[in-house]
């Protein structure tokens, strides 16, 4: 019995010192949150202070040079200066502090209030990595499966699509134009310079898909005929497929250079030089309108 009593006792013990373990690193947990906390809101209260005057020693450049009160190859120097300033910032593992992009009715509509901004500079980096690898996978597959819709159509089907494999296609679509909407406002509110028009032609391709679900898919008599657009519709996708293939690869090395020389931050992505005309913007945007209301 004393050994029975013995054991319980220590048990006891043990458990007590247990508890008071627990307790202990609870405060000192809380002790160490408590100060991260009021070092980290006073990092972000001086990157808010640094953003604002980045935003201030810019607008002021362009006000004087409006003015013809600064010389230009000065102005060039010092946007320079501040660009590489903005890099440095946004390269750093200071980026977390800064001001977070807001994010839009997309995000919340999808995920409520919940904040999808990283602290790491390593989880955006990784973010926007995947958003790249993505976009090469679905270019490939915006020419894998028109083709074998196509192929199958001429050797199995007799030249007759059923309307299911073309839904399909039409519901991987949605599902596509989703996936990037949904991956580059997650970048925007890490800091990515992703233009909203490029996220809004997104939107619109979604409609469109989503619209496209609803079309009837004729089959015989006089197949052919009536799926024309339907094949066409096929054929216009693979060459868009090819398009984006090499629009990723050749866009991706031009961001590569322009992140080498200090022009863009690594969280950008592909954009237009800010040595090339303003008019390069107002050609593409029409011209991926036209091709979605084509589509």
């Amino acid at each position: 019995m004393e050994n029975v009593e013995e054991s319980t006792n220590e048990m006891e013990e043990e458990v007590g010192k247990v508890m008071e373990q627990a307790r202990e690193l609870q405060e000192a947990g809380a002790g160490l949150i408590s100060m991260i906390s009021n070092d980290e809101q006073s990092l972000r209260l001086k990157a808010n202070s640094l953003d604002s005057s980045i935003r201030h020693l810019r607008s002021s450049i362009t006000t004087v040079l409006s003015q013809k009160l600064l010389d230009p190859k000065l102005a060039d120097k010092l946007e320079e200066d501040l660009q590489t300033a903005i890099c440095i910032i946004t390269d750093g593992d200071a980026a977390g502090f800064l001001p977070a992009n807001a994010q839009g009715w997309y995000l919340r509509m999808f995920l409520g209030p919940i904040s999808v901004r990283a602290s790491r500079k390593e989880i955006q980096l990784k973010a926007k990595e995947e958003y790249n690898s993505y976009r090469d996978r679905t270019a490939l597959m915006f020419i894998l499966f028109p083709l074998i819709l196509l192929i199958l159509r001429s050797w199995i089907w007799g030249g007759c699509l059923p309307a299911f494999p073309v839904q399909l296609y039409e519901a991987w679509l949605l599902f596509l134009n989703t996936g990037l909407a949904l991956r580059e406002n997650i970048l925007r509110a890490n800091g990515s310079d992703i233009r909203p028009w490029w996220i809004y032609h997104h939107y619109f391709a979604m409609a469109t898909a989503l619209v496209s679900l609803t079309w009837e898919i004729k089959g015989q008599p006089n197949c052919g005929q009536k799926q024309r657009g339907v094949e066409l519709f096929l054929q216009w996708a693979m060459m868009q497929g090819a398009a984006l293939l090499l629009l990723n690869r050749y866009q991706r090395r031009r961001l590569y250079t322009r992140i080498s020389l200090g022009k863009s931050n690594s969280m950008n992505v592909a954009r237009r030089e800010t040595t090339g005309v303003d008019c390069q913007l107002w050609v593409l945007c029409p011209i991926l309108f036209v091709m979605q209301v084509f589509k």
